[in-house]
């Protein structure tokens, strides 16, 4: 009986008719490199996909969704004990479901964190937005088409791709730069198209540390926004700026924005749900900003604001946001951690964890969230197993989180023997 394919990925190569050295020689890599990726523990490079997708008659996200799937199998499959095959801690009562809580007896492997990738692809995006108003020639898709690109974007930043965003980001906004400076009868939905652009290009640059240009982005996103002339598009902008004020420590600004932003839409909180989404958005992040300012009684009201604005809506993303009931919850927890409240916020956090259909980048701040609220009350194991969880849901956003990382340099503290998990935790996240 002849093997079958082991993974996704080896399934859609059989169904081409390759057999593993053919794939290999058509897209010039070691037939063992093959093998790697469809066993999940290597991926391949961005600029490799391409060809990978062409060579498998699929589309780029038909290919993402392959190696997504292929990677969880690998992961799922693959449980590495300690040297000793004792846990970190001692299992015991947690706030994870049982899945989770498996973390702690196994070293969860994440098999391509992308750092180096998003690094050498930032000259790309600097050129890209030194020629935004000097875009050079070449050809353009339809609305419908760059529409589609720049959903794509947005979703990969909600599930904290960043690898792929970085690597396809510098085209596409030069793309979208040709279309805005052509004119034509839909000016403003390019002008749309390239506010949303740069917002996933800004998801990039502020994750990985480079605030100048994030601080850059956000700059050239509020002229595209003013000349998409939509309110909700403005305040979009608006709730993304807070992190130049974040960066610098000037909560006090961030604060009048953000409710200079909601006053303007306070009007028109009934209108329609996306209006509802944006108002209770901007008070969701109010919230936090207040949270982390020692403000308790304007933290509260704030989320009281974001509670009624969700009971208008249901959950989802609007212009790049996420919102609705489960956010506004998830910022609860964040808001009790900026205050110090830990028994309150994992009193409120026991009984709930966030739903698999929230984006990944979200659901992985809960955790980590979670994690500094046990730590702060000395539940050392919960901690570990919050960062853990983590890492499951969105390694590439936990691994550049300073969070994280200051959560596992105080566990690293604490234990003076610390076992080689939270060892290779430290590690893989540059914590010690």
């Amino acid at each position: 009986m002849a093997t079958q394919p082991s993974s996704p990925l080896a399934d859609c190569r059989h169904a081409a008719g390759y057999t593993q050295e053919t794939f290999a020689d058509k897209l010039g890599v070691d037939r063992t490199t093959v093998g790697r990726w469809e066993r999940g523990v290597q991926s391949p490079q961005p600029w490799q996909r391409p060809d990978l997708a062409t060579a498998l008659n699929i589309s780029l996200d038909h290919l993402d969704d392959l190696l997504r799937r292929t990677k969880r199998r690998s992961n799922t499959s693959v449980a590495l004990e300690s040297p000793n095959h004792e846990p970190f801690f001692t299992p015991g009562p947690s706030f994870l479901p049982h899945a989770d809580r498996e973390l702690g007896r196994s070293k969860l492997v994440d098999t391509f964190s992308g750092d180096d990738a998003v690094h050498a692809a930032i000259p790309r995006l600097r050129r890209a937005l030194d020629s935004i108003d000097l875009p050079e020639d070449g050809p353009t898709r339809s609305f419908a088409e760059l529409a589609a690109e720049v959903a794509g974007m947005i979703e990969h930043r909600l599930q904290a791709r960043y690898v792929e965003m970085a690597w396809r980001l510098p085209n596409l906004i030069s793309e979208l730069a040709r279309t805005h400076a052509d004119g034509g009868h839909w000016v403003r939905d390019a002008a749309t198209l390239l506010t949303l652009a740069f917002r996933a290009a800004d998801g990039v640059a502020y994750k990985f540390g480079y605030l100048d240009l994030s601080a850059r982005i956000i700059d050239l996103m509020r002229v595209s926004a003013l000349a998409a002339e939509d309110p909700l598009l403005v305040a979009a902008v608006a709730y993304v700026r807070t992190e130049t004020f974040f960066a610098t420590g000037d909560l006090t600004s961030a604060s009048r924005l953000l409710m200079a932003a909601a006053d303007d839409l306070s009007a028109d909180l009934g209108a329609s749900a996306s209006s509802a989404a944006a108002y209770g958005a901007l008070h969701m992040r109010a919230a936090v900003v207040a949270g982390r300012a020692g403000k308790p009684d304007a933290a509260w009201d704030h989320l009281g604001e974001a509670h009624r604005a969700a009971r208008q809506v249901p959950e989802g993303v609007y212009f790049g946001t996420a919102f609705g009931p489960a956010s506004v919850r998830i910022h609860e927890l964040a808001v009790a951690v900026e205050l110090g409240d830990s028994p309150a916020a994992v009193e409120r956090a026991a009984a709930w964890h966030p739903p698999d259909r929230l984006p990944a980048e979200r659901r992985s701040h809960y955790y980590i969230d979670l994690a500094r609220a046990q730590l702060r009350l000395g539940h050392h194991q919960d901690a570990y197993l919050g960062l853990e969880a983590a890492r499951r849901v969105a390694p590439q956003h936990v691994r550049e989180h300073p969070q994280v990382r200051q959560t596992l340099s105080a566990l690293l503290r604490t234990h003076g023997s610390p076992d080689d998990r939270l060892l290779e935790l430290a590690t893989w996240a540059r914590a010690r």
